[in-house]
């Protein structure tokens, strides 16, 4: 099983606290913060994890940029928006919904809500990649919760992506949102599990 490559820190270190605490005949207290220490770092490495995933192929699809559930699909006159809260258990790896161009990578500072208030896809921390293709933009927003503190982004202006490249990773529990064009048919609802790179997201209408 493939990890990701932040997720190296968290595992080596947590697994070496607790083999040092666990062999160190201080205590029986430090023995059961050892045995908790090696838990957190299995935890990391089951946490951190890159499946293998086929991508699904087709003509005008938007895939899932994330695993999780749908919290919400909504509309405006000029876009789709869907949300998907990535639970603790939950892949965290986002791939790209479409095939296209990188032309923007923005940083936003901000707060740490829980991922289920309604304000904290607007106030807390994330990043906004945009991704444009003849069929208009997309944007991708990782956004952190209360136990994610950093959303990482692997791709720039300018790189050219395939339909489920990978483009970044959350650290722990979080949100993602997708902005799509209007003239796309959400196959998504409230609730749904969805897979990154798997589950169609909408399919473009021309």
């Amino acid at each position: 099983m493939r990890i990701v490559k932040e997720g190296y820190i968290f595992i080596i270190s947590t697994f070496a606290v607790g083999l040092i605490l666990f062999f160190s005949n201080i205590g029986i207290i430090a023995d059961i913060l050892g045995f908790l220490f090696i838990l957190a770092s299995l935890f990391c490495l089951y946490f951190f994890r890159d499946p293998d995933v086929k991508i699904t192929e087709g003509k005008n699809l938007i895939l899932s940029p994330c695993n999780g559930t749908v919290l919400e699909v909504s509309e405006s006159e000029t876009e789709k928006v869907v949300r998907v809260f990535l639970s603790v258990l939950d892949v965290h790896l986002q791939r790209s919904p479409i095939a296209g161009k990188v032309v923007g990578v923005e940083h936003k500072p901000g707060k740490f809500l829980k991922a289920m208030e309604p304000q904290a896809h607007i106030v807390n921390e994330q990043n906004i990649i945009t991704i444009e293709n003849e069929n208009g933009k997309y944007l991708v927003k990782q956004i952190a919760g209360i136990l994610a503190r950093r959303c990482v982004s692997w791709v720039k202006s300018g790189d050219i992506l395939k339909a489920g490249d990978k483009i970044g990773v959350i650290k722990f529990s979080s949100q993602v949102d997708i902005h799509m064009p209007k003239n796309v048919d959400v196959k998504v609802k409230f609730g749904d599990k969805v897979v990154s790179g798997v589950s169609i997201f909408a399919i473009l209408n021309r």
